[in-house]
């Protein structure tokens, strides 16, 4: 008996050397048609699976920010990380085969599907998944202490600098929510090598060619591109900030902000300076009347946070989309809590990748919110339309398509609109000029941020910048594309990119560049579409089911298409054009340029 179960032990041991044989010979055998089809069976399934379970934890840490729920998330987030790695590097077997197109769209998209990769090493992986939760949760539990007050966290900051004009408080806020920046240095350095080892893996020379690897161009071919559009609206920008410029020397002297250099990032009423709508106060000539203060028609008739999203869903339905399922409102965060920590920057979700939509939202009730409910509902809309197809499909044509929708809605947010909802009688006559000035501080303004949050990490991950010049290089750029600079020194010990939510979320930023221009291409195409009469700025497809016809022709092909084919659907055209935002700012461009008359523009 004992001789017996020797001889099955040794005849274990071969099958099992066998076994691992064939499978080696297996790897190294060419693929199939018929293999890359079941891969692609297999990896869908996987992959939604592991979306979901980091989608469902991720939900819970962002609105219970515990050391319990952040190690929750971390060990989904690993997961998710390293079945999205596993699963791109597989594929790359796969790519050499003739398979019909939409097993190779599958293939391509699996390629390049994760914003984060991390490296065949385990213990790698787990650490990544530690370092970017850790530096998500640093930020959303940030809080900055000074020693004569009680703390503030960065909402309470943003109002500060919204509100106050002391240069000496905006001063004091702007430093302070730096602070909680400092101790990510070191794990965004890690973080770094760890990714690009990851990118690499998979056949990227780094993390920033795989994230322009996803607009069915080459990475080099989509940087070239962008600078493109860039160039189409840079005019505007720079007379929108000689203008601003200007008038912030009037309120706060030329020792202060002086008439030929970058403006102070203080003074421009957000913590980023990526948008100056919060200084129109001191902006708009004296004489202006934009026609109404949409803050104050809210307040005034007591609209509350969850009023605010059913008129947002009012606004698609009137296009002809079904409302939102009830578990949204049963689901949602609309107000931040009082009794724990919670990750307030709006966001929409999807938690099964099919119908639990849901929007995670600290509401004011301020203009800003408001066009904000908008922009993320068209988040949720989206979702749901591309809901139905294959997993790998279920997403917006590029990413820029998906930040671009809300905003498309948010610009028919017209007088004629406000009168509908019956917050005005009429439609006031307000002047045309103050009325684009007081958007182009935030949408005009955006632009150049909107470009160089990714173009300072895509040098990062390139190696084009090191981690002992993180700080420096940073406020180069902005300098460089903004024209605005830090209000005291800021050295290396400082981290200031991570005081930016996209950099300590690992989040793509190129998306709201190319939304930012994209929602005025799909305006212009829908106001066509309606055959509206008057200038574009005038126009609202609101209660029109033709303009949602058009959109969701767009939404219903998800990724399943390049992205070039979804902007024909909805525009006619393939190409990015900039020319609907010049176009419906013109009348803006041609007071600015008056106005600039004789003054020393630029930096």
């Amino acid at each position: 008996m004992q001789g017996s179960a020797s001889s099955r032990v040794v005849v274990s041991a071969l099958a099992t050397i066998i076994v691992a044989a064939l499978a080696a010979c297996d790897s190294r055998r060419a693929p199939s048609s018929g293999d890359g089809t079941t891969f692609l069976e297999r990896a869908e399934g996987e992959a939604l699976e592991a979306w979901i379970t980091a989608e469902r934890a991720a939900w819970v840490r962002a609105n219970f920010i515990t050391p319990d729920t952040t190690l929750i998330a971390a060990a989904a987030e690993a997961e998710k990380i390293g079945v999205e790695s596993r699963l791109s590097r597989e594929a790359a077997r796969y790519t050499d085969l003739d398979l019909p197109y939409e097993q190779a769209r599958k293939l391509l998209i699996l390629r390049t599907m994760a914003n984060l990769t991390a490296p065949a090493d385990a213990a790698k992986t787990a650490e990544l998944a530690r370092i970017t939760t850790s530096l998500k949760s640093a930020y959303g539990a940030g809080k900055y202490c000074p020693e004569d007050g009680d703390c503030l966290e960065l909402e309470e900051m943003e109002n500060i600098l919204i509100d106050s004009r002391d240069p000496d408080r905006l001063l004091d806020v702007w430093q302070g929510w730096r602070t909680v920046s400092v101790p990510m240095r070191k794990d965004f350095e890690r973080y770094v090598e760890i990714a690009n080892e990851g990118a690499r893996e998979l056949g990227f020379a780094d993390l920033g060619a795989l994230w322009r690897s996803k607009y069915d161009m080459t990475p080099d071919e989509f940087a070239a591109d962008v600078d493109r559009i860039w160039q189409q609206v840079k005019p505007l920008y720079e007379q929108l900030h000689c203008y601003v410029r200007f008038k912030l020397a009037e309120r706060y002297g030329e020792a202060a902000v002086p008439l030929d250099d970058p403006i102070p990032a203080h003074l421009l009423g957000n913590m980023w300076a990526q948008d100056w709508q919060h200084i129109a106060d001191l902006v708009l000539p004296g004489d202006a009347d934009p026609g109404y203060d949409l803050t104050a028609l809210l307040r005034e008739r007591d609209v509350d946070a969850l009023e605010m999203v059913r008129i947002g869903e009012r606004f698609f339905s009137s296009l002809g989309f079904e409302e939102l399922p009830e578990t949204f409102w049963e689901r949602s965060l609309f107000v931040k809590p009082a009794d724990r920590d919670v990750v307030c920057h709006a966001s929409a979700w999807d938690i099964d990748w099919v119908d639990d939509l849901r929007l995670k939202m600290c509401i004011e009730i301020e203009s800003e919110d408001f066009i904000t409910v908008h922009h993320e509902l068209g988040h949720n809309y989206y979702q749901r339309a591309y809901g139905q197809l294959d997993p790998l499909f279920r997403d917006s044509a590029n990413d820029g398509f998906h930040e671009a929708l809300g905003d498309t809605l948010a610009l028919s947010i017209t007088p004629a609109y406000l009168v509908q909802l019956g917050f005005l009688d009429s439609a006031p006559d307000g002047d045309v000029v103050a009325m684009q000035l007081k958007t182009a501080l935030d949408k005009i303004a955006f632009l150049p941020f909107g470009l160089l949050v990714d173009r300072y990490r895509w040098q990062v991950f390139a190696g084009e910048i090191s981690p002992e010049e993180y700080n420096a290089v940073w406020w180069e750029l902005r300098q460089r594309y903004q024209g605005v600079r830090p209000p005291v020194p800021r050295g290396e010990e400082f981290f200031d990119p991570g005081a930016k939510y996209h950099i300590a979320n690992n989040t793509p930023y190129t998306r709201y560049f190319l939304a930012a221009v994209l929602h005025y291409q799909f305006h212009r195409a829908l106001c066509e579409a309606i055959d509206f009469e008057g200038p574009l700025h005038e126009c609202s497809i609101y209660g029109s089911p033709v303009a949602g016809e058009r959109l969701r022709q767009m939404m219903d092909m998800g990724r399943s298409r390049p992205w070039q084919d979804a902007l024909e659907a909805l525009t006619g055209q393939r190409e990015v054009d900039a020319t609907a935002m010049v176009d419906y700012y013109q009348p803006l461009m041609d007071w600015l340029e008056e106005q600039n008359k004789g003054r020393s523009c630029g930096w």
